[in-house]
């Protein structure tokens, strides 16, 4: 299993829980992107030379799930105003499936007897990122291939072990626009077959498997596999040797192929198939 230095992970795991104002990922609202860090703040594993950058997009009624969701994501009010003791207070619920907007694909989802949203090691989900961009290849039915993977190594040799990879495509700027993020607007179950966005394709699924120990592969599109996959084959071969998966990605473009450091942790749902999740990255200065 990959994994990473202790150091490396007491350092993400520090910084999990040091990222208050000022050097954390924005709140509310749409992604941010890049974040200033903040020197100010005491000894924190990360300096002031480097930024953050959020991976997530926010949760709302215009939240991108697959079509065979038709209720998305519903956050209702319980309580918001001044109460009689003179305070003011804000409570809600939120509810929806566990596969939407930036979320974890767990194991499981594809693989019987493999990991549950809760089960995953923290070496999967906290690391050093490598970011193949396709993006000026990609179209609404393209497949990365070994090629690519290939020729991204080229550059600047072999993916490491224990990388985090994730996968541009360019599909992030659609994700406003639900029949240029998706291929159609329509929903329910006679949608699936007008899907179309890039994925993975499964040859290079497998050949990251053979050949490279990844903890976890990112994508900017609403699939690992694309939109046209009728089989999810890319989606088991990762997903069969406990590989998580994160889809609906934001801000890829902001992240240099080589270098960043992701941290990307779901709500741990016990025997999830998934879960929604908060994505980080940290870009070291040059």
């Amino acid at each position: 299993m990959p994994g990473l230095p202790s150091r490396l992970m007491l350092l993400a795991l520090c910084a999990a829980v040091a990222c208050g104002p000022g050097g954390g990922a924005q709140d509310g609202g749409e992604p941010s992107g890049a974040v200033a860090g903040d020197g100010a703040r005491g000894p924190t594993p990360w300096t002031s030379d480097g930024r953050w950058v959020d991976l997530t997009w926010s949760f709302s009624s215009e939240t991108i799930y697959w079509p065979t969701e038709e209720e998305g994501f519903r956050h209702d009010t319980v309580s918001f105003g001044v109460t009689e003791g003179g305070w003011f207070y804000s409570a809600f619920e939120f509810s929806g499936a566990e596969h939407g907007g930036t979320h974890l694909d767990a194991p499981i989802h594809f693989a019987e007897g493999r990991n549950a949203a809760d089960e995953i090691g923290l070496d999967r989900l906290i690391g050093p990122a490598v970011v193949v961009d396709v993006s000026e290849a990609a179209d609404p039915d393209y497949e990365v291939s070994v090629a690519d993977l290939e020729d991204f190594e080229s550059v600047g040799g072999a993916i490491p072990a224990g990388s985090i990879l994730l996968i541009r495509t360019g599909w992030g700027a659609r994700y406003g626009d639900r029949a240029s993020y998706l291929g159609t607007e329509r929903t329910g179950p006679e949608a699936v077959s007008d899907l179309h966005f890039p994925g993975l394709g499964p040859d290079a699924a497998g050949w990251l498997v053979e050949n490279r120990e990844v903890a976890a592969v990112g994508i900017d599109t609403p699939s690992i596999d694309r939109g046209q996959s009728a089989t999810f084959d890319s989606h088991v071969i990762l997903y069969s040797e406990n590989v998580p998966g994160f889809e609906n990605l934001a801000n890829l473009e902001e992240l240099p192929s080589r270098g960043a450091f992701v941290i990307a942790l779901p709500m741990k749902i016990e025997g999830g198939s998934g879960a929604p999740l908060r994505a980080v990255a940290w870009i070291p200065a040059p």
